[in-house]
């Protein structure tokens, strides 16, 4: 495909954000949003980026993106989850969190909470609630993954096969269409599966970009989930998987 020169711009925004959005490329190239809705589709039909609700993101099958750029994508609608699923979650309860700036924003959104255990193998969320009195945060051990501070590895699986919590909050990386939910490192799916297997009430928190990229390794079907909190930019097709298989699900506008 022959790329004009804004086509390649919006290309090198998508690889260095993760994530490019309708009205600001039409903002910042100076052309009307539907000019830019060509572009992107030009884009995701050539498979340079793949479409979402209300843009596109650099796609990648089997690698994930970088941390810092995961954590500005749909970052507006990751808050609004976040604070959605922290209201399911009683004082006095006890729970998993596991990897995920999604799960991350869940964390940040509990600070208000009451005599909560949380159990964790994601340092940013133990550093984080560490120094909120009224919560016992319990990290696991195993290896610390460079890229995000995440907790992987078979002793982290032990560490978690330990308890039997409330609720998990989960994320993935990838949700395919028939209900499986993915991940890019198979040491920390063998985790996420130790944690669903040992909670009584399991969460997925994933904003709806997830719908649109693909990770090879599964962790579980969405059957085996309790409730999922996403946003408004999910599809209709997933609304249907979700009553299908008798998941409650939550939709928030960001």
């Amino acid at each position: 495909m022959f790329l004009s020169d804004r086509q390649s711009d919006i290309v090198e925004l998508a690889k260095s954000q993760g994530k490019v959005l309708v009205e600001s490329l039409a903002e910042r190239f100076g052309v009307t949003p539907q000019t830019i809705r060509k572009d992107l589709n030009d884009l995701c039909d050539a498979k340079i980026l793949r479409r979402i609700h209300g843009g596109a993101i650099n796609p990648s099958g089997t690698e994930n993106l970088e941390y810092e750029q995961r954590r500005q994508v749909a970052a507006d609608e990751k808050a609004a989850i976040g604070q959605e699923a922290a209201a399911l979650i009683p004082n006095g309860a006890s729970l998993f969190i596991n990897i995920g700036t999604t799960t991350e924003a869940v964390s940040e959104a509990l600070v208000n909470h009451q005599n909560l255990m949380v159990i964790t193998n994601n340092l940013n969320v133990a550093n984080r609630l560490r120094l909120i009195p009224t919560v016992e945060v319990v990290i696991s051990g195993g290896i610390v993954r460079r890229s995000d501070g995440g907790i992987v590895g078979e002793a982290a699986v032990d560490f978690i096969r330990q308890f039997k919590v409330d609720y998990a909050i989960i994320g993935a990386s990838a949700i395919d269409q028939d209900g499986a939910l993915l991940d890019y490192d198979f040491r920390e799916v063998k985790v996420a599966q130790a944690i669903i297997q040992n909670a009584r009430n399991v969460i997925l928190v994933a904003d709806s970009t997830k719908l649109d990229v693909a990770a090879p390794v599964r962790i579980a079907h969405i059957s085996q989930v309790n409730t999922v909190v996403t946003d408004d930019g999910i599809s209709s097709e997933f609304r249907d998987l979700c009553r299908q298989n008798e998941v409650e699900l939550i939709r928030v506008r960001s």
